[in-house]
Parts: structure tokens; sequence; C-alpha cells
């Protein structure tokens, strides 16, 4: 069973979500809440696999309230799915440094919102490679320094050609192909990636990877989106 939190100021649109999951026998809502900083105490309560986060509310709002879920070692478990009117914009990109797992338009449709929300609950990032670059390209114009240009030291070369090659927006099954390994080995290389660089999944992966200078903004080697 996927547990969820919906974290959103508008009641109307809450119970819009909710009438969506509810009706899913794989998909449980546990929690409502109206402002961020309700929305962290009830992921702490309950535990949610994912946590569906409007990006602006009064108060704390949705960067914020991502940022004190994925700064909590016992939320660790806990996916954010930021929820916005406008797609691409630098409150996203914000978004997903501070540890969201990816995006979704609000006026998505509903069988797109419940297959994102079962894609982010394996743990896989809901950005498409195309939206990845876009972002980056916007919003990262130099090594932003993020602090994880340490970690890069930890990565075996094997480690680091696969971050790159998931920055490029390529699936386990195709960096096993460009690598020459079999997918298992491929992911393997990419989780132990994420856990040196103590990202929470492949989306903070992507920044990292930007962040640090292992991959420059702009960059358009590799296989196309």
């Amino acid at each position: 069973m996927i547990r969820v939190l919906l974290v959103d100021d508008q009641p109307l649109l809450r119970s819009g979500f909710r009438a969506l999951l509810d009706v899913e026998d794989d998909i449980e809502v546990v929690a409502e809440a109206a402002d961020g900083g309700e929305g962290v105490a009830l992921a702490r309560k309950h535990l949610p696999d994912i946590a569906l986060i409007d990006i602006q509310m009064p108060g704390v709002d949705g960067i914020e309230a991502t940022r004190r879920i994925a700064a909590d070692p016992a939320l660790a478990s806990v996916h954010v799915v930021i929820l916005t009117n406008y797609g691409l914009d630098e409150y996203v990109f914000n978004a997903l440094r501070a540890g969201a797992a990816g995006f979704l338009v609000k006026d998505i449709e509903p069988e797109d919102f419940l297959h994102a929300v079962r894609v982010a609950a394996r743990g896989d990032a809901l950005l498409a490679p195309s939206i990845t670059r876009k972002l980056i390209d916007r919003y990262v114009t130099v090594p932003l320094g993020g602090g994880s240009g340490s970690g890069l030291k930890e990565l075996t070369n094997r480690e680091r050609e696969a971050v790159v090659l998931v920055a490029r927006g390529l699936s386990n099954d195709e960096i096993a192909d460009h690598m020459v390994i079999s997918p298992l080995t491929a992911k393997t290389h990419v989780n132990r990636a994420m856990t040196k660089l103590h990202a929470r999944d492949r989306a903070q992966l992507v920044v990292l990877a930007y962040e640090s200078g292992l991959v420059t903004p702009g960059e358009r080697s590799g296989p196309a989106a």
C-alpha cells in the first residue's frame, strides 16, 4: 500500500487529489495539511511513502517543507513530489535542490497523476531528461559548489561514469548498454553513488552532478532526450 500525504492550502484541490487517490486499491491518503509546517509535522507522525506538496503556500512554503523533510533522518523514506501551477521555473529547481524527487503540474491528466505517484513510490525521479536539462541550463550557469565535491572523491571511476549518465537522463538499462554491463550492475553503481553523495534519489543526484561541476550546464554529449 502506497501511503500519501497531501499538503496544499486550497481545500478544493486537496479534495480533488484525494478523490482520485482514494478509489485506488494500492494507494491510501493518510493525512492532509493546509501549510508546509503542518505537512512536516504530519510527515513525522504518519511516515508516508509520498508527500505531495504545493510549492507556493503562505507561511512555510513547499520548498522549505521539502528542505525540512530532506534534512530529517527519520524521514529518509519519504519521497517529496512538488505540485505546481507553473511548470518549469526557479521554484521547481530550488525544490529539487532541497530534495524533492520531482514535480507535477496541477492540470495533469488523472491517469498520469496516478502513474506518477506509483513511480515516485518506487523511488524513481519524476523528471524527464529534456525537462532536467531545461532546468539545469536555465538556473545553473556555473558549478554552485554545494558541498558535494568532496563526496565525488569517494566515487570509483565506474560510479562516476554512472552519475554522469544519470545526469544526462539515461535509465539504468541505457546506462548498462552504454557501459557494457548488466542492468543490475548499473543499478548498483547508481545506488552506491547516491549513498556516497548523500543523494535521496536520482533527481538529487542529477542536481549534485551539475552543482559539483562533474557535468557542465549546456553540455550536449551523450544520448539525446
